[in-house]
């Protein structure tokens, strides 16, 4: 009964649209496809009920996590939309959030399987695994994390899965198609993402078996994305028009309020519940994040411009990046060095960069990448076993050298990925559907062309 009222579905679809009009039907299709995998694949299956023991406390804890990363998505929309011309401020915001929507799908059906399913070959998961979330039902975690039921382990990381295609959006904003972008970032997830989320944070995984530190992401998240910025700035070349005003101030400021609150939960929540490390993060995430936003500010004056909240918001957000793959390793003093350089070295890198024809719309490679990369560089450099039992070799300011050696290693491996990758993935999504708009529509604006919507 049901594949008949579904055949006669598609046909009233198809005769109302015509043959011309099937690829605006196809996505339709794909997403009630989609729908009836969960006739099919139900997932009411009881598992491992007497494997573990949960905690109260810890599963409080990272149920705020959950919220508190996914409202940076919100944060980052608005952080986003605030820089770009007023033309463009829907468009560029409504590119963040569509990320929770079909990144939620994608995680729910595969991706989760894929970054924390079953080992293959220490470079993904098996996709069978956690199929339509197979296997969450019941008493049942994550072995990493006993405390905490496995559907929240995946709800949680999910969040991060979301705000990192998000992160991309900036590098090509203004002139993008919406629908090539929803292309794109399915894509990215599948093949860049999701295999160095399972790489470094699978026990299995070549990364973190290579002895790889990130405690919340630099290398996974702001690496990933910002590499995959420089390649589709790169790849879709500069906007005719490059030089604008940002459209609301006030929007920047909002959004780095959201993010900073929300980066709590990205830190402290990495941390797997509520303990002392997790403390320890949040102290750390706030440290380094103050500092950097000082220190973006004082470059300004010595260069000779005013203090202005653009470019403390924009330092605030350098050291959340920065930091993020440290939080849990090192020191709260060595989180004020790691904020203080990560601002300093990203500061440069904007500034030469704006000397290129690359138009990396809002700095995206130099803030998240080089931010992400700094951090990386700097956990090998200050980590110790005192703050996280998992650091069983110090970093290279205690005297030894396989961390830092270790770090420096996976740093160009990863760079290397997930830049070739991404122009890849860049170079097939345009083959199918053109990434760039038109150029009247680039002048038009993307929030009338795209959405046919306007501030």
């Amino acid at each position: 009964m049901f594949l008949y009222f579904f055949n006669n579905f598609i046909k009233v679809i198809i005769n109302t649209n015509q043959f011309k009009h099937m690829k605006k039907i196809i996505p339709l299709i794909v997403l009630v496809l989609l729908g009836v995998l969960g006739l099919v694949f139900p997932s009411i299956d009881l598992s491992d009920l007497n494997k573990a023991e949960f905690d109260t406390g810890d599963t409080a804890w990272l149920l705020t996590s959950s919220a508190l990363v996914l409202i940076m998505t919100p944060g980052l929309a608005f952080f986003y939309g605030g820089m770009v011309s007023k033309k463009n401020v829907i468009s560029t915001m409504m590119q963040s959030f569509i990320c929770m929507c079909l990144m939620t799908i994608l995680w729910v059906i595969v991706g989760f399987s894929l970054a924390f399913g079953d080992d293959i070959g220490g470079i993904v998961g098996d996709p069978r695994t956690f199929f339509m979330m197979k296997g969450t039902l019941g008493n049942v975690a994550w072995g990493a994390l006993p405390t905490i039921p496995l559907v929240l382990f995946a709800m949680f990381q999910l969040k991060f899965a979301i705000i990192t295609p998000a992160l991309i959006t900036g590098a090509f904003a203004e002139r993008i198609r919406f629908n090539s972008f929803m292309l794109f970032i399915i894509l990215f997830s599948i093949f860049i993402y999701m295999p160095l989320a399972h790489a470094t944070w699978h026990p299995e995984g070549i990364l973190a078996k290579f002895g790889v530190l990130d405690f919340a992401g630099g290398t996974v998240v702001h690496m990933s994305a910002g590499w995959a910025a420089l390649a589709a700035a790169i790849y879709l070349k500069g906007r005719k028009i490059q030089v604008h005003n940002p459209a609301r101030i006030s929007y920047v400021i909002l959004g780095t309020a959201l993010l900073w609150f929300g980066w709590f939960g990205f830190n402290a929540g990495s941390a797997g519940g509520a303990n002392s490390l997790a403390a320890y993060a949040f102290a750390t995430t706030t440290t380094a994040s103050a500092m950097a936003a000082m220190a973006w500010i004082f470059v300004d004056i010595i260069r000779g411009k005013k203090p202005s909240a653009m470019g403390a918001c924009i330092g605030a957000v350098v050291g959340l990046v920065a930091i993020t793959p440290a939080a849990g390793f090192v020191s709260i003093p060595h989180a004020m060095i790691i904020g203080l350089v990560g601002a300093l070295v990203s500061n440069l890198v904007v500034y030469l960069r704006s000397k290129t024809s690359i138009d990396d719309t809002l700095d995206v490679f130099p803030c998240h990448g080089v931010g992400g990369m700094v951090g990386m560089v700097l956990t090998g450099v200050f980590a110790h076993h005192n703050i996280n039992p998992v650091v069983v070799d110090n970093g290279l300011f205690f005297g030894e050298t396989k961390l830092f050696f270790v770090h420096m290693v996976a740093l160009f491996a990863v760079s290397f990925f997930a830049f070739v990758g991404s122009l890849v993935l860049l170079k097939i999504t345009d083959l199918i559907a053109p990434l760039r708009v038109e150029e009247t529509d680039e002048e038009l604006g993307l929030d009338v062309t795209q959405h046919a919507e306007a501030l």
